[in-house]
């Protein structure tokens, strides 16, 4: 079996999910659940940003490394 077969979803597992979701949490409680996955989302790619600028040091930060 090819595993992307398997890990596939129609729009009848989607639908399924959703109907799942509404179900377990209510209709109330899952605009919460998605505002808090969005920030972690925005936190999460807010940290990787930031370790991007940590690996490359600016000419200043350079200058400043040198007057040392």
């Amino acid at each position: 079996m090819n595993t992307l077969t398997i890990l596939a979803l129609s729009s009848s597992h989607i639908l399924l999910v959703i109907v799942v979701l509404l179900l377990l949490f209510g209709g109330k409680k899952i605009p919460e659940l998605m505002k808090g996955l969005g920030s972690g989302i925005n936190e999460f790619k807010k940290g990787m940003k930031g370790e991007e600028d940590k690996k490359e040091p600016t000419s200043q930060d350079k200058t400043d490394n040198t007057a040392n």
